[in-house]
């Protein structure tokens, strides 16, 4: 995947001002807790999301009087709620079933009939979704982390007004305020998304029937896992892209494979299209199309469109300005290399910062931001972030990809293995896909890898 180095982002940061100088911490570790009369927080963090949990339960074993924010009433944000986590109880419910169709009988397993209950494999991603966000509150029991359900958003740098879900608001003093509220839905001009028939990711996850035919804007990670669950269970998938290729981030070679792959399971794609108007107004919808460039107009109809154009940072609501938080363009909070804002005491981690929108990044930069503000050593490396795709079969990279190398002038060595030559993999016949590595030479004449 293509990663900002922290080298360039440090270089970023600095041509806009802001300060990469040590912070002081204004607290002792040897204190603890504050004490029981005093309603101020060492750290709040604004978002129960992957990195502002991980982040709430580290600074709490770190001694830390901690404070979490969470809007949704349920911990684990997005990515546990809606996103990451029930896609994946989806892509493996739907495996099995296209497993136990068209592959069981070629090991000597016959299954008379096989059909989908739609209803019970939904039912069972909401399940686990509902055990692990109460596995996180369990956490912050354990680890003393105080747990606000509610809408946050600054008073001052070092107060946060929070409307809470059952009608009060309230309001959380800190010392250290971490913003940590993600991403949301990137939408598209001239589409509504109804969550019916235009849907986002949240709205893939619980359709109430298997469309006959889905259409999927953007071949990113999301738009593919979600076009495979779907198409599995017997959808006909067309994606549009308005790039030349699918996951423009992915390395050249292992994206042309990754694709023929995905078209051997029926997903057909339209690259080089763009989307100029939606017509819901009937049973289905209508996707007006013309070529990135410009050309004659198609219409496509689908019964479900699914809008899958990226994700964009949540901070409306937060009133950053009335505090003087610095955003660039597309609204992504500026911080340092130690997650600080040009505000004193007010940091930011995660989606909500430049950088890959994944959810162990964030869990990553969650930990170093803590462990910054309690004055020890935090560090991410965004060249060694891991990034997959699970699909099938699943495209899993970490590192610079083959065409950043020879962007950057990089002296470089290529291996490759397939899995047509790894016996096991013929044996259970999953020989589709290889093993890719880079070894990079570095000054001191020693090498290190890339994988992919």
């Amino acid at each position: 995947m293509a990663m900002a180095s922290l080298a360039r982002r440090k270089a970023y940061l600095l041509t806009r001002n802001i300060s990469t100088a040590p912070l002081r911490s204004s607290f002792s570790l040897s204190r603890g807790f504050a004490s029981s009369g005093s309603d101020e927080n060492d750290v709040v963090i604004i978002g129960g999301g992957p990195g502002g949990y991980v982040a709430a339960i580290k600074a709490a074993q770190l001694g830390l009087k901690t404070t979490c924010i969470e809007k949704r009433g349920a911990l684990g944000g997005t990515c546990l709620n809606v996103g990451c986590i029930p896609s994946k109880a989806l892509l493996h419910s739907s495996h099995m079933y296209h497993e136990a169709k068209h592959v069981f009988a070629n090991h000597g397993v016959k299954v008379s009939s096989v059909e989908v209950d739609l209803p019970a494999m939904l039912a069972q991603k909401d399940t686990a979704v509902k055990n692990l966000t109460r596995g996180i509150e369990g956490l912050f029991k354990k680890n003393k982390v105080n747990y606000v359900k509610g809408y946050g958003k600054f008073l001052s740098p070092s107060e946060v007004s929070v409307e809470t879900t059952d009608g009060e608001t309230t309001v959380v003093k800190g010392k250290h305020i971490i913003v940590a509220t993600g991403s949301d839905v990137k939408s598209l001009p001239g589409i509504t998304i109804d969550e019916k028939k235009i849907v986002s990711s949240t709205g893939a996850l619980s359709l109430s029937e298997i469309p006959k035919k889905l259409i999927v804007i953007g071949a990113g990670y999301i738009g593919l896992e979600m076009g495979s669950v779907w198409g599995r269970l017997g959808s006909e998938v067309t994606v549009v892209e308005f790039a030349a290729d699918i996951v423009p981030s992915m390395d050249g070679e292992i994206r042309k494979q990754f694709q023929r792959s995905l078209e051997k399971q029926k997903m057909k794609f339209m690259l080089k299209t763009k989307v100029v108007g939606v017509d819901s107004s009937g049973d289905g919808v209508k996707l007006i199309v013309e070529p990135a460039e410009g050309g004659d107009q198609t219409t496509l109809e689908a019964d479900v469109v699914l809008v899958s154009a990226g994700r964009s940072p949540f901070t409306s609501g937060l009133d950053l300005d009335k505090i003087g938080v610095e955003t660039d363009k597309v609204g992504r909070i500026l911080v340092n290399e130690r997650f600080s804002t040009n505000v004193s005491g007010v940091y930011a981690i995660g989606d909500v910062i430049p950088g890959p929108m994944l959810a162990h990044k964030a869990e990553e930069d969650g930990v170093a931001c803590v462990e910054f503000i309690a004055g020890k050593h935090g560090h991410v490396d965004y060249d060694k972030v891991p990034g997959v795709v699970y699909t099938y079969p699943e495209v899993a990279s970490v590192g610079k990809t083959e065409e950043q190398l020879k962007k950057d002038g990089v002296s470089y060595r290529v291996g490759k293995f397939p899995f047509m030559a790894n016996s096991r993999a013929k044996a259970i016949d999953t020989a589709e896909g290889l093993v890719k590595i880079w070894l990079i030479k570095r000054r001191t004449r020693s090498w290190e890898f890339t994988l992919c």
